[in-house]
C-alpha cells in the first residue's frame, strides 16, 4: 500500500504542472514521437525531455526508442490508479453531503412540527 501511495503521489505531482498535463492530454489521443509532442510547446527539446522524465518516473507515460525516434504513450494503469483515488474521495464526499442533507431535512421537519 505504501508503494502504491508513493506512485500515486508521483502521479499527482507530475500532473500538477500544466505543461505535463498538456502532454498527457495529447498522449491520451495516442502514441506520438517526442518531436511531435514538443512541437506545440513553447520550450526547448531538452525542457520537454525533462518533463517527459518526470512523467515517466511517475509511471504515467512510457517511451521506447526505435532507431532515432523516441515514441511516448500513456500508461493507462497509472491513470486508472489516480482516477480510482479521486473517485473514492468523491464517493466519500457524496455520502457526507447526503447525510448532511438528511440531517437538514430532519431539522426542517422537526421545526415544522413545533
Amino acid at each position: 500500500m505504501l508503494n502504491q501511495l508513493t506512485q500515486l503521489d508521483k502521479a499527482f505531482q507530475a500532473l500538477a504542472d500544466p505543461t505535463r498535463r498538456a502532454m498527457v492530454e495529447r498522449l491520451a489521443r495516442g502514441p506520438v514521437s517526442v518531436s511531435d509532442l514538443a512541437r506545440p510547446l513553447d520550450m526547448s527539446l531538452p525542457a520537454v525531455m525533462q518533463h517527459l522524465a518526470v512523467l515517466e518516473s511517475s509511471g504515467l507515460v512510457q517511451s521506447r526508442k526505435v532507431g532515432r525516434v523516441r515514441t511516448c504513450q500513456i500508461n493507462p494503469e497509472a491513470l486508472s490508479a489516480a482516477e480510482q483515488w479521486i473517485n473514492q474521495r468523491r464517493i466519500e464526499w457524496e455520502h457526507r453531503l447526503d447525510r448532511l442533507g438528511q440531517y437538514l431535512e430532519t431539522l426542517k421537519t422537526e421545526g415544522e412540527k413545533k
